[in-house]
């Protein structure tokens, strides 16, 4: 099963695919236990002429990336669905109809993608609560799906950051978003990184750059030097 899943990727060299038991990370939202998470890398190009700011070339690729793993998630669904699988797709973007009541207030979600890859063993969450991977850095977009058949393979969860005393996204952040304590598995997020005033900067920045009532920034994606291997 997971084969048949990971040929369903148009091309291995540009994703990472990771198999997860999630526990009790999404037990209160969904009724479902494992996770098949997908990352796309993004073009490195693109990335490296982000450092000041969202640009209309990686708009278009952050859309482009979004749509293509929504895509892919979707022909996985499919295919468990018609083996007598039940699935559910977490799509790459927020969706407005999955959006909490208290969302505008605590910019959470019901579900983290970063937190799902962690444990698939995909990567860790970096200062700026960017998903870092060992193979594109954090220059990669996310979708998940969810479902209760357990895979034979599952990756090795990761529990503690690996960005040790590097402070290059800290630095860059136009923010000042991260306090630069590390992150690990029992760290909540606002203890480490102020989603509150990412948000605003994005949505600065992109009315700046882009003319557009959006919330896109990716400077501390394109400064990470495990990003830049």
């Amino acid at each position: 099963m997971q084969n048949e899943l990971m040929n369903i990727l148009p091309n291995a060299d540009d994703y990472v695919i990771g198999f997860a038991d999630l526990e009790d990370l999404v037990r209160q939202h969904y009724p479902y236990r494992y996770a098949v998470v997908i990352g796309k890398k993004l073009d490195d190009a693109v990335i490296d002429g982000i450092e000041q700011g969202p640009t209309p070339v990686y708009y278009d690729l952050y859309r482009a990336t979004n749509d293509e793993l929504n895509l892919i998630t979707a022909k996985m669904c499919r295919f468990l669905t018609q083996n007598g699988i039940s699935c559910r797709e977490i799509k790459a973007t927020v969706q407005e109809d999955d959006r909490p009541a208290d969302f505008a207030r605590t910019l959470r979600m019901p579900f983290s993608h970063k937190m799902a890859a962690t444990r698939a063993g995909l990567g860790w969450i970096g200062k700026t609560d960017l998903l870092v991977s060992e193979r594109f850095g954090p220059r990669l977009r996310l979708a998940t799906l969810l479902t209760n058949h357990r895979f034979a393979e599952l990756g090795v969860p990761i529990a503690e950051s690996r960005c040790g005393e590097c402070t290059m996204c800290l630095e860059a952040c136009p923010a000042g978003a991260a306090s630069g304590r590390l992150w690990n598995d029992a760290t909540d997020r606002d203890e480490f990184y102020d989603a509150g005033k990412c948000r605003d900067a994005c949505r600065r920045l992109s009315q700046e750059k882009l003319n557009r009532e959006v919330h896109l920034c990716g400077i501390c994606v394109s400064v990470c030097p495990w990003g830049r291997r």
